[in-house]
């Protein structure tokens, strides 16, 4: 079998074509269904990525110019495109889906029904419980009542009263009138105080004049249930690798930009990619789940990882527009745009991005 080395410098066809070609002739880089199904073959993934012509690469820019109430269209209709550099990148993305369990003990009000306490057996161990998982790659965050950890107190804000002193009356249910300040008349008048009508206190708005409150821990029963709340968490972690590029493109919109699948791995465990023809994107795939494995192994338990690289097609494109020379940038098999300096920009209040 040839080396990938020497296959790159071959170059047979054009770079998305070849670069399906060599993986074909790779050993090792199946598409996973599953470990129960036989691996199909990467030349059931298309992975061809059109040519970037003149008139795709204008329309790319009036649609972009269309979204953006602060850019002159006549620009993206008049400009003569003098040059356009093309470059397909390579994006290996690796996301580990995991579960990670916590217990902390906390409580809700005792509204008299049944108690799962200790006297009906041991609570079991944490990851003993077992517990409806979402959708693969979907984070989320539940909690459990763990089984027979409850046991009722009484509350410890209010002692079991249910209710407690108002702090704003001080349990008096009335407060000094902020008209007169309590003196039943305002300075320098002889009237009484309108407010309070000359008594000099005013109802307590904090608790409506009851003088006490209900008790906001409890909520009035008194009483407390304690339990051992367990706490599970499903997260998605995330690794991204683009290949480098000659293109002055920000590296940030290739991360998140659409590319065409050219390969994709998902199992309990994926393990990682050898030989490919771009060398980098073997040693992040290699990089990114060493650094899946060493922050999870401790904390949290792995159900799912996926692989995939994907093509990312993007041209540099060089135009002319009243005398001066300018560039903007299409990425992604959706065509988005950069504009680095568009000429005709008016500022009427939004933010420019």
């Amino acid at each position: 079998m040839p080396s990938p080395v020497g296959l790159l410098r071959a170059l047979p066809l054009p770079w998305p074509q070849f670069l399906a070609c060599t993986l074909r002739r790779l050993a090792g880089l199946r598409e996973s269904t599953g470990p129960s199904q036989k691996p199909l073959p990467l030349c059931s993934v298309p992975c061809r990525v059109p040519a970037m012509t003149e008139e795709v690469a204008q329309e790319a820019l009036l649609s972009f110019v269309d979204s953006k109430c602060c850019y002159s269209s006549t620009v993206a209709g008049d400009l003569v495109i003098q040059e356009m550099k093309q470059q397909t990148l390579c994006r290996y993305r690796l996301e580990t889906f995991s579960e990670s369990r916590i217990s902390e003990w906390t409580f809700q009000p005792f509204t008299n029904h049944s108690v799962d306490g200790p006297q009906r057996g041991a609570s079991p161990r944490l990851w003993d419980i077992k517990v409806q998982v979402p959708p693969m790659f979907q984070e989320d965050t539940r909690k459990f009542q763990v089984p027979h950890s409850s046991l009722v107190k009484e509350c410890h804000k209010c002692h079991g009263r249910g209710r407690y002193k108002c702090s704003g009356c001080h349990g008096a249910g009335t407060v000094r009138c902020p008209s007169c300040c309590g003196a039943k008349r305002k300075a320098k008048q002889s009237r009484r105080c309108q407010l309070c009508a000359g008594s000099g206190r005013r109802r307590c708005s904090t608790c409506s004049g009851r003088g006490n409150k209900t008790c906001a821990t409890c909520k009035g029963e008194k009483k407390l249930l304690h339990f051992i709340q367990l706490v599970i968490m499903w997260k998605n972690s995330l690794f991204e690798f683009v290949s480098e590029h000659r293109l002055n493109c920000p590296r940030e919109l290739l991360a998140k930009a659409k590319g065409e699948n050219l390969f994709k791995d998902e199992n309990s465990v994926v393990y990682p990619i050898v030989d490919f023809p771009l060398r980098d994107i073997s040693l992040a795939s290699q990089r990114g789940i060493a650094e899946h494995s060493a922050a999870l192994a401790s904390r949290a338990r792995v159900l799912q990882q996926r692989q995939t690289i994907e093509l990312i097609p993007l041209t540099e494109v060089h135009y002319w527009y009243q005398g001066k020379t300018y560039v903007y940038y299409i990425y992604g098999t959706d065509h988005q745009v950069y504009a680095v300096d568009y000429p005709e920009r008016y500022c009427c209040g939004c933010t420019i991005v």
